[in-house]
């Protein structure tokens, strides 16, 4: 085999073994590409949207967990596309859980902590609803593996229509007992009553109200609670050893010296209690010397 020959041959397997790897790259960037768009295809939903010429109102929920690489990272990706698309987030929870502590005595005066330990954070975020499904959709791009996903939509036409009707005849209901308070009524107590029955009827009015303003904005912004989090994380921190109480004991020679000094202050004490009851003694010996003259009389 000469020179030229073996020249082309390297070339032939140099281009080879370039070729393979380029395929393999390829290969995982689809593959990569593909397990985005499963987890984007999965999340998201067009569960009950209603067309622009539709009546029907819906309330739409969704309930997702699943775990990410980095929970603080995520959090901080959902928090700006929850931002981005016109939304607001209601509830987070950010938190690290810890499972175990081991402390392991490396040297006299240092201890290693290993803490065992793993992050999670429940979200409420509020969306549009026209933009409920493009939030997930970017949401989707955080997800390492999907738990579950529940995704709800409560047709609540029907609720608001009786709310409204509801208002229609409490409005009705109030002007005719306003002008028959005004024209017939003269007695005190018909008037009370009839006052008192106009404030419960204004009362009914203002609750389909509130009822009603409370589920158009449930029907305009969707609500999305979202359970992340990440796998066990290991921490290891190097502390210092706190000092035992027998470090700072005295030597036995100052213990000694402490010891004498506490034995003479015990010896004053007992003089000085002896010499603080002389009265008594006196009037003891007072008393065996009178007693002992009036016995040889």
């Amino acid at each position: 085999m000469n020179k030229n020959t073996k020249i082309v041959l390297t070339l032939l397997a140099l281009g080879l073994v370039l070729s393979c790897k380029e395929s393999a790259s390829k290969e995982n960037a689809a593959y990569a590409e593909e397990a985005v768009t499963d987890s984007t295809s999965v999340v998201s939903s067009s569960a009950a949207v209603e067309n622009k010429n539709s009546n029907r109102k819906f309330v739409r929920t969704a309930d997702v967990k699943f775990k990410v690489k980095n929970v603080a990272k995520s959090t901080y990706a959902i928090e700006d596309a929850t931002t981005k698309f016109g939304g607001f987030v209601t509830y987070t929870n950010l938190q690290s859980n810890i499972h175990s502590e081991d402390k392991t005595k490396v040297s006299q005066d240092s201890t290693l902590v290993t803490t065992k330990y793993k992050v999670d954070n429940n979200i409420t975020i509020r969306v549009p609803n026209t933009k409920m499904d493009t939030v997930i959709k970017t949401i989707a791009k955080q997800i390492h593996f999907l738990d579950y996903r529940i995704i709800k939509a409560d047709d609540v036409s029907l609720q608001m229509l009786s709310n409204e009707l509801a208002q229609k005849r409490s409005n009705s209901s109030e002007k005719r007992l306003e002008n028959a308070i005004d024209s017939k009524g003269k007695k005190l107590n018909q008037v009370v009553k009839a006052e008192e029955t106009l404030e419960a009827k204004k009362e009914q009015n203002d609750a389909s109200k509130l009822q009603n303003l409370s589920l158009q904005d449930q029907v305009n912004f969707s609500t999305l609670t979202l359970n992340i989090y990440q796998d066990e994380s290991i921490k290891q921190e190097m502390v210092a050893n706190e000092k035992s109480i027998n470090a700072y004991r005295p030597n036995i020679g100052l213990q000694i010296w402490d010891s004498v000094k506490t034995g003479w202050f015990m010896l004053e004490n007992i003089v000085s209690f002896i010499v603080v009851l002389w009265p008594f003694v006196l009037i003891g010996f007072l008393g065996f010397f009178g007693c002992k003259k009036f016995l040889k009389k």
